[in-house]
């Protein structure tokens, strides 16, 4: 519910804070003491279109915040997450309206744009009035109202689901002789390709393994010429070696004769040659390692060409080779066994259309017969409301199938015997369409309602026992949703938990609205000035005060 409205700079208001409660509250005052400007307001607050004549004269903004308590479950915290708004504790609408027409929209101090700060403001606040806009209950919503009066909410689930299991059996059908008809067309073509492509036999990551070898292999021609030449100075015909190895000897056998003076060179001598047979083992390893079949080079230069020109002539990458193949391969199966799956998948599509068919048709039954217990609770509210000679009806028409099912809900009125009936937003005058919707709103106090309703003067236009049966009907709204109602009628005004006092103040040149909370000697006064006018006298405070004791 609306716990506080703070309204800054806003046309005659210059700063207001209010709190309101459980129950039937009321808003009176004098004919242009404000109380449009404070529907206005709140309207800005729960998303409104905005609009600068609103910003107090000589202010460069004014400001709305509007504070609500709801339960955690409750859609608007929902719609506010799906937005990525904070969602804990109260829920806190805030609408900046600048005085160049810009528009500002917070959500719990989260910047939000209007149309999520719009969908918010509509699940926690419904205003009803003498003006068509103001009624937010429109046609659209109607058929929902229907299911939540008859207690459908699981067989209209249902049906959703029936038709999104349908949509998708559909779907399935039509992918499939879609590939099908492309399978038929390419045939020739794809038994070609799973030919081609099976004797190719790509695999993954092959085309970087052969383009590394066939590297390798070419790298290793270019030094072979190299090591051989290497190999042949240290152990072909024309190495020196045999010669440094048989003076290595000789000196060997001197060393005893002079071993100061040979002994170095011998050792000298020997770890040459030993440094030379490492160089000759090298060499030789070399060699074998950069070894290759000329055979093995061309094959796999074959491979490589085999490769690319596949990937070109397919137009996919090497390494993509592998799973078109696997791709096509399941074309052709699909083209062989297509006919077989295509008549399982129309006959599972059929099954479920007949089920959606059967679970709407169940549905459509049960609006029927909720639609007349509608009829006759909403047609008793009428005669007290002075529509004794109206007539309620809730219209079902067949439309196309869908998701909502197979009916279009609308309600229509025939205000008079002998008029046309037609959608009570076209038919009904801004007063009784605001009964209307009170009837309505009292039938459906359980169902589908925002937690709280603003009602706009509707008592506009009836006195007595109408008046009366308003506010009874206020009051038992009250004690299922909050109900703020401004209103002209004491009979109303008198049936409320609390009354508050819209007047206008005037210091110097400037005017502001104020509104106060009454007491009970206050409000007795009000409802005296309400019964007699301009003029309060002692005999319309005590039908005020009878008034107060009786409601």
């Amino acid at each position: 519910m609306l716990v506080q409205l703070s309204i800054r700079d806003i046309v005659l208001i210059d700063r207001l804070d209010l709190t309101f409660a459980e129950g039937l509250s009321v808003l009176t005052g004098e004919t242009g003491a404000g109380k449009s400007i404070l529907l206005d307001a709140t309207s800005l607050a729960l998303g409104a279109r905005g609009d600068a004549t609103l910003v107090r004269h000589g202010q460069e903004q004014g400001q709305v915040t509007a504070v609500f308590d709801v339960p955690l479950a409750h859609p608007a915290r929902r719609i506010a997450a799906e937005a990525d708004l904070d969602t804990e504790g109260d829920l806190i609408l805030r609408r900046v309206q600048l005085a160049d027409g810009r528009t500002r929209a917070f959500v719990n101090d989260q910047a939000a744009s209007v149309q999520v700060l719009r969908a918010i403001g509509a699940a926690l606040v419904e205003i009803h009035g003498q003006h068509a806009d103001r009624a937010l209950v429109e046609p659209e919503a109607h058929r929902a109202l229907l299911d939540a009066f008859g207690g459908l909410a699981k067989e209209a689930d249902g049906v959703r689901a029936a038709w999104k299991g349908w949509r998708e059996a559909r779907k399935a059908v039509d992918d499939a002789q879609a590939r099908l008809a492309k399978a038929r067309a390419d045939g020739d073509f794809l038994r070609h390709a799973v030919e081609e492509l099976s004797k190719l036999k790509p695999e993954q990551g092959e085309e970087t393994q052969l383009a590394e070898r066939r590297q390798a292999m070419m790298a290793s021609e270019k030094i072979a010429a190299d090591l051989s030449e290497a190999m042949d100075a240290l152990s072909g015909p024309t190495s020196a070696v045999p010669s440094l190895g048989a003076a290595w000897r000789r000196l060997e056998r001197r060393a005893a004769q002079a071993p100061q003076l040979v002994e170095p060179i011998v050792k000298a001598f020997g770890e040459a040659l030993d440094r030379i047979e490492d160089a000759r083992a090298a060499v030789e390893a070399a060699q074998r390692a950069a070894e290759f079949d000329p055979r093995e080079l061309e094959r796999i230069e074959e491979r490589l060409f085999a490769l690319r020109a596949a990937s070109r002539k397919y137009a996919v990458p090497v390494d993509g080779l592998s799973a078109l193949a696997e791709r096509y391969v399941a074309d052709v199966a699909a083209l062989d066994a297509g006919e077989d799956r295509l008549v399982a998948l129309g006959k599972a599509a059929a099954e479920a259309e007949a089920s959606y068919a059967r679970i709407a048709a169940l549905l459509s039954t049960k609006r029927k017969a909720a639609a007349k217990r509608l009829d006759t609770a909403v047609n008793g509210e009428l005669g007290p409301l002075k529509l004794d000679r109206a007539r309620f009806t809730t219209e079902i028409a067949s439309e196309a199938e869908g998701p909502e099912g197979i009916d279009r809900a609308e309600f229509w009125v025939q205000t008079n015997p002998g008029t046309r009936p037609g959608p009570m937003m076209k038919v009904a005058s801004g007063g009784e369409l605001s009964r209307f919707m009170l009837a309505l709103k009292v039938v459906l106090a359980d169902q589908g309602s925002a937690p709280t309703l603003v009602f706009d003067e509707i008592d506009t236009g009836v006195g007595g026992a109408v008046a009366d049966a308003i506010g009874q009907r206020l009051a038992r709204l009250g004690g299922t949703v909050q109900v703020l109602s401004v209103t002209h009628a004491p009979q109303v005004a008198a049936k409320a938990t609390r009354h508050y006092l819209i007047a206008k103040e005037t210091t110097g040149q400037r005017a502001a609205t104020r509104v106060k909370p009454l007491g009970f000697d206050l409000r007795r006064e009000e409802l005296a000035r309400m019964l007699a006018g301009e003029t309060i006298t002692d005999e319309a405070r005590a039908a005020a005060e009878k008034l107060l004791k009786v409601g």
